[in-house]
């Protein structure tokens, strides 16, 4: 029996979202296989709760919990935080150092998939379609005209390093730039201004695990709100077509950019990549190495499409990850 920490929660605007994900893998993992420790880290603390309802804190000088006065090293850690510490390659690299294998990229590619703007420059070059950007700090003097001019109208202000589209807004004139921008400083010290595509928002599941590559059926979303922000998201605002409607060439280019980006980024463990399609034009948008898990989420209704369990899905990832580890 392999014992599994199910690290979950975090310290951004997503932790609770993050929770809801950790809850739906948690009842479909397999007891037979696995110990599940539900590990919640939040405001600083690393609190695992026993079947009594006992709450005790997890050690990190030697990642141990203590349960009833026994000493508990899991030797593995599935990773269910959106955001900072689990996306951004902080936890990985303590985990690193503690000599666990996770379920997640390592620590440099979560660096790099973390930050947007360096994702599309580690992209660059690769015959990816990325859409163009400008990448402003918190002393960025910033012209609203000339950025206008530069990239069109409407575009995208977002935070550099968030996700379920906290902070982000679609800007229709030069005059909601510079409050766009101080709402994703909220969320980011780097903003990115990008210009806007029109076109189909799709998101397409990639793992390769024991050698195999799983290229998941493609979701679109169709939207009632602007775009597929947090409403579309997690208040049912949207519809979720799996698999999407699509001509056979453009889920050719899609499956073909998403197992690019996959390698490319030296990924591991299952990823979601959402892209805008243009005509027949994929354009990557972003790329998210700690997918969403809960019921509402896109990975677990592209696995159930592609006739596999969350609970299957798992056991690809843990099994493969380990083997990593060794």
């Amino acid at each position: 029996m392999k014992n599994i920490a199910l690290i979950a929660g975090g310290e951004s605007s997503e932790w609770q979202i993050a929770l809801e994900g950790a809850s739906l893998v948690e009842q479909n993992l397999d007891r037979t296989k696995y110990n599940v420790y539900k590990i919640i880290l939040h405001d600083g603390r690393w609190n695992y709760m026993d079947e009594d309802g006992v709450v005790s804190e997890l050690d990190r000088n030697d990642f141990t919990i203590e349960i009833k006065g026994e000493k508990i090293r899991p030797d593995y850690a599935l990773i269910l935080i959106h955001g900072t510490p689990g996306e951004d390659g902080r936890l990985q690299g303590y985990l690193d150092m503690m000599k666990i294998p996770y379920s997640s990229c390592g620590f440099v590619t979560s660096v790099i998939t973390f930050d947007k703007s360096a994702c599309k420059r580690a992209l660059a070059g690769t015959g990816i379609d990325l859409a163009r950007e400008i990448l402003v700090g918190r002393n960025t003097k910033i012209d609203p005209a000339a950025v206008a001019g530069e990239l069109g109208l409407p575009l995208f202000v977002k935070p550099n390093a968030s996700g379920s589209s906290f902070g982000v807004t679609k800007v229709k004139s030069a005059d909601q730039i510079l409050p766009a921008v101080e709402k994703a400083f909220a969320e980011s010290d780097h903003v990115l201004i990008e210009e806007y595509i029109q076109g189909r928002e799709i998101s397409c599941g990639v793992l390769i695990a024991g050698g195999r590559e799983y290229l998941f059926p493609i979701t679109e979303l169709v939207c009632e709100t602007e775009f597929f922000d947090y409403d579309a998201k997690y208040k049912g605002l949207s519809k979720e077509i799996t698999p999407a409607p699509l001509d056979a060439e453009i889920v050719r280019k899609v499956n073909a950019m998403t197992l690019s980006a996959y390698k490319t980024l030296n990924c591991r463990g299952v990823v979601r990549i959402d892209f805008i399609v243009k005509g027949d034009r994929p354009y990557l948008i972003e790329v998210n190495t700690i997918p969403g898990m809960s019921a509402h989420s896109i990975i677990p209704q592209q696995a159930q499409a592609m006739g596999m369990t969350v609970g299957q899905l798992y056991d690809l990832i843990i099994e493969d990850t380990s083997k990593q580890a060794e």
